[in-house]
């Protein structure tokens, strides 16, 4: 955990807000992370390609997540 901690610490908030920015929300009408999200909802969200994209698309938001977490 001390690892994840760290690492979350090192990155700066400028590169994680940019992430989520273009990568978290990209393409951005609607944004593709909303998609997959209602897609995970409603329970379609079954071929490993949705998958990974939901991982892809959801993963800066996550850091973004970790990183208020660990500077309260």
């Amino acid at each position: 955990m001390d690892l994840v901690i760290s690492f979350i610490d090192r990155i700066g908030w400028d590169l994680i807000i940019i992430a989520c920015l273009t990568l978290g929300l990209a393409p951005y009408r609607p944004p593709h992370i909303w998609e997959k999200l209602v897609m995970l909802s409603r329970g379609r969200l079954r071929r490993p390609l949705d998958w990974f994209d939901f991982l892809l698309h959801g993963t800066p938001w996550i850091l973004l997540v970790l990183k208020i977490l660990s500077s309260l």
